[in-house]
């Protein structure tokens, strides 16, 4: 059989791949990285131990984690199809990023030099360095599950926002563990780590995304 048969053959009666499907897969993998962050998270350190955190610290992170969830899986709905490109929308995922370093720029000036360590460092620095990349292998696993469902052909920038979109996952599960109520803090290591993930994500993108 000649490959112009064959082509004509695998050619008839296809059927665009609808994007509810896709809408739905990208739910499933969300909720099932979101699952399996906590459960790590509460398998490995567990819950903060002194109760959760001030409000508004935990609501700081939140926001923060929350909106790059957001962009992320927005960015991802449309990286998924061929020859589509996140364009803007990609491109606010720096915003986030912008404001979390500012408001930590502005909170490091009034602190005065002799609080900079304890406000940048607290006292689990360690731990926020470790868990949350670790936190974020169950949603980036997931996330690459639902990627491979469908056809990007952006394969950096797509690996790149789903490890932005899985450290984000990992981030939020630490964020009901982390004992460090410090603005600094969540804008040093939360911004560093997801940024990490991000960049673990586009390395590993073209390998794990290739059709």
């Amino acid at each position: 059989m000649k490959t112009d048969q064959l082509i004509e053959i695998l050619s008839r009666n296809v059927e665009p791949v609808k994007p509810v499907h896709l809408q739905k897969t990208l739910v499933w993998a969300l909720l099932a990285g979101g699952v399996g962050a906590f459960g790590v998270m509460l398998g490995t350190v567990g819950l903060r131990p002194d109760g959760l955190p001030h409000l508004e610290f935990l609501s700081l992170r939140l926001v923060f984690t929350f909106s790059l969830i957001a962009i992320g899986a927005a960015s991802l709905a449309r990286l998924i199809r061929p020859g589509q490109r996140a364009g803007k929308l990609a491109a606010l995922t720096v915003l986030p990023f912008l404001v979390m370093i500012a408001g930590g720029a502005i909170a490091i000036g009034f602190g005065g030099p002799m609080a900079w360590g304890r406000m940048l460092f607290g006292m689990n620095w360690m731990t926020c360095l470790l868990c949350i990349p670790l936190f974020a292998v169950p949603p980036f696993i997931a996330l690459i599950w639902f990627l491979r469902d469908g056809a990007p052909t952006s394969l950096r920038l797509t690996g790149a926002i789903a490890g932005l979109l899985a450290g984000a996952l990992g981030a939020t599960a630490y964020a009901f563990h982390c004992p460090d109520d410090s603005v600094p803090f969540i804008v040093f290591w939360y911004v560093s780590m997801i940024g990490l993930c991000s960049l673990v994500g586009a390395l590993l993108g073209p390998k794990l995304l290739r059709w």
